[in-house]
């Protein structure tokens, strides 16, 4: 009962709260449905009929609403639930009636339940495609509309819909199927029906399905249901129609004249009229367009837009290619303009666009002296001293023929007159631009650039608000830049390249500009010796070829190849500029990690991956090598920490790469495994035991490795004895293990043992310790014995240390120990050459 109360009270509630607007409809069906299970599982097993029509109202509501927020898989369901609840309230009235006319009513009392039910689940199959249970659900609802007579204007306009979402779906087939339900439905009951209007909006749909479906397979189905659909209601949509389709049936003159005729008494705007001459004319029907065309003015003859009957027909010669009647309309478009008759503002625009295309045709086909004739034209609707953004556009593009015809003169006054218009368009600043070129005034050239990238920052600014497209700037700085190269004006180009880097969103021109740039700034500058704006400029232009090839993927125009082109061609000149700066650490640091990044857009085979790991090695060494310097602290840290995230990187490339060859002679293992241990034990870094653990196990280390890393282990800030001594240790072994030991590396590496090993001046030495260095003391006279080739400033260092350690032990009363090292020291003594007698 708690449960059964709870679930009501959470009905209610999302009632209330829906009309509040509190909740939205996907949150109120999910309430719904919490609230409807719980119901459903409070149910006994002979419920109330109370309890039975509560759960075929929620059910059915639930099932509603999941269909209405686009989820009808899951009102499936619920609406079943419904169905079941609808036979048991039906077999409980039944049950308790006492004769045939109760069980009337209550057949009509669940009748309605069960139509809306089954109109659901209908709703519910078509949005899941189930065609065929949708048909059935709408069938058993058209048997009872006998019964339910008021529900037919619902069902037709559920079939109705149904027909827009399949015919949206382009399911044109189930489409008709629907609307000739819906019209069918719509007709059976005229108190009921959904009227005339409905009724003919349903057949024009129809129509249009059969229509797009199979026009030539169902052209006669679709002028049946247009000329029903003109029967019931009239309409200028069905009159459109009707024409469209007995255009394409291929209808006589004849019969389209007679349609037209049809419709001639209805009220229709002067736009339908011109959209519907247009129709025939550009079905090649001019005889009935024109004639159509000519019947419009009379219809309109107070109406102000009757200029766009004239603008139709110019469009239309034009597009026939009857030049010269186009051009005597637009004369006497012309004339009218100054003796009364002017078109309206917004014909008159569209006239201008009509030239202006016509011009801009012309001036792709290069016939600058016609092109300029149709601007004249636009021209001639201007005022003298008119101040126009458009007018400014059109002098622009005068210029540009002028310039074409050489007419260099008549160009700057039209830029002139430009630049009285619209002094601040890009455009206009470009026209200055050309002009400057072809007259090789660099300076005036340079400076319309500058103008034209600050105005090219601003047009991506406030892109939207100036309705220009985002790469128009772009466009002509790229222009400018081919123009200047073109004209052999490298210092124009480079500063329009500059700009151009900037601001392009197109790939291809983007890297371009970028590789042209490069070019033209290696040579100037090398030759001018700007390192400072050299170093800025390409620091600057490679960033933005590798932001570029990251951004390039979105782009489907910009293909695989043409990026790995383009990273190649980066990665080798990043390279190539990288062992240029050998005499400047961070920029070849820098220029080596470029060469890197831009080498990851590339395919990674064998040459591209020893590249990566010679950029990284090479990055990771100069890291090191600058923080070594006298640096802060901090600086130092952060180079360490670059260096170690280098080698890291590399590290995995050369697993990789070590797959595709043989590289035994490769020093890189050495090289990572230095690298590493250096930057790791100068940041003090914890996991460095655990590197060197697997490093002593390596059978094939090398003597010289092992004492660098003895080196690195103590070189500050870094300090670690142990592994230090261990290396050393390591060495010493390996020295021993020589078929012919080298006495000069023996002893240096001995020597370093032993200092590391045996701290000077300390006078409280462990008994081990003590007895370990006693053991490298024996090692030393081993091999001095053995050889002349030790040499003799180590024998008599090896002497002094063993000898000062047993006068160590004697100041603190070990007199055993103290005869013992003291003894081990003159055993030396009797292998030093020249200086023996000085010390015996």
């Amino acid at each position: 009962i708690q449960v059964e109360e709870g679930a009501v009270s959470l009905w209610n509630w999302t009632v209330t709260k829906h009309t509040g607007a509190v909740i939205n409809d996907e949150q109120r069906a999910k309430l719904r449905f919490a609230a409807c299970r719980l119901i459903c599982l409070c149910e006994g097993s002979d419920p109330p009929e109370g309890t039975i029509r509560r759960q075929i109202l929620m059910s059915t509501k639930t099932g509603k609403g999941w269909i209405d927020v686009g989820k009808a898989n899951l009102a499936d369901a619920f609406l079943e639930n419904a169905m079941s609840s609808i036979e048991k309230l039906y077999a409980k009235l039944r049950k308790g009636s006492d004769g045939e006319a109760d069980i009337h009513v209550h057949r009509a009392d669940v009748e309605k339940s069960l139509f809306k039910v089954l109109s659901y689940q209908a709703e519910s199959a078509v949005a899941q495609g189930d065609f065929q249970k949708a048909v059935m659900c709408v069938q058993r609802c058209k048997d009872m509309l006998m019964k339910l007579p008021k529900e037919t204007c619902y069902l037709s306009i559920l079939c109705y819909n149904f027909g827009v979402e399949t015919y949206e779906w382009k399911r044109y087939e189930q489409s008709s199927f629907w609307l000739s339900q819906s019209y069918d439905i719509g007709k059976m009951d005229i108190k009921y029906s959904i009227g005339k209007e409905m009724q003919a909006k349903v057949l024009r749909l129809l129509a249009t399905t059969y229509f797009e479906w199979d026009c030539s397979l169902y052209l006669d189905k679709a002028l049946k249901a247009i000329s029903l659909a003109n029967q019931e209601n009239l309409h200028p949509a069905g009159f459109f129609l009707k024409v469209k389709i007995l255009l394409k049936s291929g209808a006589s003159d004849e019969d389209l004249n007679s349609a037209l005729a049809e419709f001639m008494h209805l009220e229709m705007s002067l736009d339908f009229c011109l959209n519907t001459a247009k129709l025939l004319l550009e079905h090649g029907r001019e005889s009935v367009g024109f004639d159509f065309l000519k019947s419009v003015p009379e219809r309109f003859e107070s109406s102000p837009d009757l200029g766009k009957i004239t603008l139709l027909h110019i469009e239309f010669l034009l597009q026939n290619k009857r030049e010269l009647l186009a051009k005597q309309k637009i004369e006497e478009v012309i004339i009218g303009h100054y003796t009364g008759t002017q078109l309206l503002p917004e014909a008159l625009n569209q006239l201008h666009i009509i030239l202006w295309d016509r011009a801009a045709k012309l001036y792709e086909d290069k016939n600058y002296s016609e092109a300029l004739h149709w601007y004249n034209y636009s021209v001639s609707f201007y005022t003298p001293g008119q101040i126009d953004q458009n007018l400014a556009k059109l002098q622009r593009n005068m210029a540009s023929c002028y310039l074409h015809l050489k007419q260099i003169d008549k160009a700057k006054e039209a830029v002139k007159e430009a630049e009285r218009c619209d002094p601040n368009s890009i455009f206009t600043k470009f026209s200055v631009y050309k002009i400057a070129v072809m007259e090789n005034d660099t300076d005036k050239a340079v400076g319309a650039v500058i103008e034209m990238g600050k105005l090219a920052e601003k047009l991506l600014q406030h892109e939207d608000k100036l309705r220009v497209d985002k790469n128009t700037g772009s466009n002509l700085l790229s222009l400018a830049a081919q123009i200047a190269l073109e004209n052999n004006q490298q210092i124009v180009a480079i500063k329009a390249l500059e700009y151009l880097s900037e601001h392009l969103q197109d790939c291809r021109q983007l890297f371009a500009a970028l590789k042209c740039l490069v070019r033209l700034m290696l040579s100037k500058v090398m030759a001018e010796n700007e390192e400072k704006r050299w170093w800025y400029l390409l620091n600057g232009m490679f960033s933005a070829a590798l932001k570029k090839l990251a951004e390039s993927f979105t782009e489907e125009e910009f293909t695989g190849d043409m990026r790995i082109l383009e990273a190649h061609w980066f990665r080798k000149v990043a390279w190539n500029l990288a062992v240029q700066f050998k005499d400047s650490p961070e920029k070849m640091r820098d220029f080596f990690v470029l060469s890197f990044k831009l080498s990851q857009f590339c395919p990674s085979d064998k040459a591209v991956l020893i590249a990566q790991k010679t950029c990284l090695l090479m990055a990771a060494a100069v890291d090191l090598e600058m923080g070594r310097q006298q640096v802060t602290p901090s600086e130092q840290t952060e180079l360490f920490s670059e260096a170690l995230q280098h080698l890291q990187t590399c590290k995995e490339i050369w697993k990789v790469l070590k797959l595709t060859g043989d590289f035994a002679k490769d020093p890189t293992d050495t090289l990572l495994l230095l690298y590493e241990f250096e930057a790791r034990s100068k940041l003090n870094d914890p996991t460095l035991h655990n590197l060197m653990e697997s490093v002593w196990e390596q059978p094939q280390i090398e003597i010289k490795t092992l004492e660098i890393i003895a080196s690195l282990a103590m070189e500050s800030p870094a300090r670690y004895p142990v592994l230090c001594k261990k290396a050393l240790k390591s060495a010493l072994n390996l020295h021993r293990k020589q078929p012919v030991i080298d006495a000069v590396k023996f002893s240096k590496c001995l020597h370093s043992l032993i200092n590391i090993s045996l701290p000077t001046g300390l006078t409280d030495l462990d008994t081990c310790v003590l007895q370990e260095v006693w053991d490298y003391f024996e090692d030393a006279l081993s091999v001095v014995s053995s050889t002349d080739a030790y040499p003799e400033m180590e024998i008599l260092w090896l002497m002094t240390r063993a000898w000062n350690t047993g006068i160590f032990q004697y100041t603190v009363g070990k007199y055993k120990e103290a005869e013992q090292w003291c003894g081990l020291g003159m055993r030396f003594l009797n292998h030093l050459g020249s200086l023996k007698k000085s010390y015996e």
